[in-house]
């Protein structure tokens, strides 16, 4: 292997750990914002400098066996490929959607007009909820402990988000230390190449950083 071929490498290893990764969106949890098999990037740079916000859409790994599958088990060339980043990752419990709680804050489906409230303001969900698509068919109360966040897919009757483990181990919460990066774009297949930008509701007075 030369130098040239080695050094390759290397930054490539060192982008896919510090700057950004591939992944194919596995569901149809977060249509129609993304839908299955969309490649996105989740970019990892701003969470140097900034802590996970409301609206992001986030990557992370399973923190409970959310996906309740036995991981399926690579070939060698893809293994490789998955490991410099050339080729997205399989097989290793990761997830996609949407940030809504932080923690200690207190979210609550519904209001009395049916729409979801973090601290008691209502968020406007129209922007990216699937058209049609109630806010939740599934009532809940929570506050959002230390070190966790809650997080909700855009197509909310088929997304098995937090909502759908409140009551198993970690009651639905995910760790922000499984979070591995902010999907920032979606870059294949060409003809939904789009940059994901975080909603407007999420700028509210009092929900806004």
């Amino acid at each position: 292997m030369t130098t040239v071929t080695v050094l390759a490498l290397v930054i490539t290893v060192v982008l896919r750990l510090f700057v950004a990764e591939a992944f194919y969106v596995p569901s149809e949890s977060m249509y129609d914002t993304l839908t299955k098999d969309d490649r996105i990037l989740a970019e990892k740079i701003s969470y140097l400098h900034r802590d996970v916000d409301r609206g992001d859409i986030i990557v992370f790994k399973d923190p409970a066996n959310w996906l309740n599958e036995a991981p399926a088990i690579p070939g060698p060339f893809r293994r490789i490929g998955e490991f410099v980043g050339i080729m997205p990752r399989s097989g290793e419990g990761h997830l996609v959607k949407r940030v809504i709680g932080l923690p200690g804050d207190k979210v609550i489906c519904c209001d009395r007009n049916g729409l979801v409230t973090v601290n008691g303001i209502a968020l406007d969900e129209r922007e990216y909820l699937l058209k049609g698509a109630h806010p939740s068919d599934m009532p809940f109360n929570v506050v959002v402990p230390p070190g966790h966040l809650w997080v909700m897919g855009d197509n909310r009757a088929q997304s098995a988000d937090s909502r759908a483990h409140m009551g198993g181990p970690g009651g639905g919460f995910v760790p922000i230390e499984n979070v591995v990066g902010r999907a920032c774009c979606v870059i294949w297949p060409s003809d939904r190449m789009t940059m994901l930008r975080p909603p407007e509701t999420f700028k509210k007075p009092g929900l806004k950083k």
